[in-house]
């Protein structure tokens, strides 16, 4: 697998995202713990040295599963995890980004995961949970660097942040990563990428097969079915593809459908399979 850094942690660019061990909705436990906790093991196994979490997955139920199945941890495991959001009982998103609240969830994290100190902590930012959205970071920063300087956490990103918001936050602090929505059909962020790219920060796409909508596209169909691979492979090979500092997150329940994601690490698409994809955000 290529790597990339994240700081000073060097990672596989493909990792695995745990978001799905939780149940329905992100919510509750899984439906399956003994195979939730296998798809945590193999991934390890097979070479996944990143992995994406929060304690507002379940919540907690996320960390506990990666705790239990992982601790203690291989030294060269990052494990990436989010803060800025609380889960009401209905499973509803609610913000959680006073430098209390932040504070709070910094421990949550590390009591769940059993660290003494957070590898990556991203902040999700809520000014518009279903996108990113202009508004003052200094406070939600501040206070994250803050908790870094007393060593509870080793590096700080963003996610669902503009690309204000990350010239914002790298004024206060050093940022390693942003994490935004972006795939094959939903390339908002385009521009930011490239610059990224040129700073060496890592961009992290969640939802990177649509997410809740997964992708659909008879572009994508046929470049797959030429290449002997399935549409979500392709979709995976095309933003890895897409820029050298582009990690993978993807997640799943199964081991199967893991293998298979991990697969996509190894596909090299040509050139001209590439421009036919590059054409699907303005047909899908």
């Amino acid at each position: 697998m290529s790597t990339f850094q994240l700081g000073d942690l060097t990672v596989n660019r493909m990792g695995y995202g745990a978001m799905q061990l939780a149940g329905p909705h992100v919510f509750g436990p899984p439906k399956n713990r003994a195979e939730a906790l296998a798809v945590l093991r193999e991934a390890v196994e097979s070479g996944v040295n990143h992995i994406d979490t929060s304690d507002f997955y379940g919540p907690h139920i996320t960390n506990q599963l990666i705790r239990e199945a992982l601790h203690p941890y291989r030294s060269d495991l990052t494990i990436v995890t989010k803060v800025g959001a609380l889960r009401g009982a209905d499973a509803s998103w609610l913000p959680a980004q006073s430098p209390r609240e932040l504070e709070a969830a910094v421990h949550d994290n590390l009591r769940n995961l059993g660290l003494d100190v957070l590898d990556v902590v991203n902040m999700r930012l809520m000014f518009d949970a279903m996108g990113p959205a202009e508004g003052d970071i200094e406070p939600h920063i501040t206070a994250l660097a803050g908790l870094q300087q007393r060593g509870l956490i080793r590096h700080i990103g963003l996610s669902n942040a503009t690309a204000r918001q990350v010239k914002q936050a790298r004024g206060i602090a050093s940022i390693v990563c942003v994490q935004n929505q972006y795939n094959l059909a939903h390339r908002g962020d385009d521009a930011l990428i490239d610059e990224l790219a040129e700073q060496g920060i890592a961009y992290v796409p969640f939802f990177p097969l649509g997410g809740f909508s997964p992708l659909q596209s008879d572009i994508l169909a046929e470049v797959a079915a030429g290449l002997d691979a399935t549409p979500m492979q392709t979709a995976l090979a095309w933003l890895l593809q897409r820029a050298p500092n582009i990690l993978l997150i993807p997640g799943t329940s199964s081991r199967t459908h893991l293998r298979q994601n991990l697969a996509a690490g190894k596909l090299v698409l040509p050139a001209q399979a590439v421009r036919r994809l590059n054409s699907v955000i303005t047909s899908a």
